[in-house]
């Protein structure tokens, strides 16, 4: 049986002291929909970044390549993409979105969003009241910072796996140094605006945002949390 009070090989805290401050952090993560405006020093965004770079990619191929916007260039990306998906703009990603939701997903995606839209107030089938807030997602919820993730169009799926693992990753260390997050595929829906607005090279996929900042707590909208699957549930264990 292994000894989780030991240290493992060059740790300087015992193995139950490492999953355990894991388990902290991904038990406090949830996606914030509500961003106090002042911004994050810079030196602390650099220190998620340099933290999130140690994510494992498919042959080291670190696809992912991230542009932060900041103070009035996130501005005038805010403005721009807003309009463009107010305007009932066609979806424009660059990889295909979901075909369908059934059975245990369709019940997980329905859950999730009406405890959004019971946390807010709004009645279930008002869809006038749930299209402003989807809207929300280009006002980046206030946030004072958006980066878009990007990837190689050659290395495919698996270019766009790795991007995901990073996403991942770039959200615990910001939980960690006290940062609130949200991913969202959402802007990936205006993939070819991105593409022209940031200069991006035909070559480049755009994988999703993440809008990042300080969360206001205060909010409403920042006091619900998503339920998780129990591991019976998604895991087989084949032993024979």
């Amino acid at each position: 049986m292994q000894d989780i009070t030991a240290k493992p090989p060059g740790g300087r805290h015992s193995i139950e002291e490492r999953i355990g401050v894991l388990e902290e952090l991904l038990g406090e993560r949830y996606s914030v929909r509500a961003f106090q405006p002042r911004e994050v020093p810079r030196e602390t965004i650099e220190h998620v970044l340099k933290v999130a770079q140690r994510t494992a990619s498919w042959c080291n191929s670190q696809p992912w390549q991230v542009v932060i916007a900041s103070g009035e260039a996130k501005e005038r990306f805010r403005k721009l993409i807003y309009a463009e998906a107010a305007s009932g703009a066609g979806d424009d990603s660059d990889f295909t979105p979901p075909r369908e939701y059934l059975g245990v997903y369709l019940d997980r995606r329905r859950e999730s969003g009406f405890q959004l839209y019971n946390t807010l107030g709004i009645a279930r089938g008002d869809k006038a009241a749930y299209g402003k807030q989807a809207l929300e997602n280009y006002n980046f919820f206030g946030a004072p910072h958006v980066a878009i993730i990007h990837t190689d169009e050659p290395l495919g799926i698996y270019g766009a796996i790795d991007c995901g693992a990073y996403v991942g990753n770039f959200m615990l260390a910001a939980q960690a140094l006290g940062l609130g997050t949200i991913p969202q595929a959402a802007l990936a829906r205006q993939s070819g605006l991105i593409r022209r607005h940031f200069k991006l090279g035909d070559d480049r996929r755009v994988v999703c945002g993440i809008s990042f900042g300080f969360a206001d707590n205060a909010h409403k909208v920042n006091s619900y949390r998503t339920s998780r699957a129990s591991v019976a549930d998604t895991v087989t264990f084949v032993e024979e």
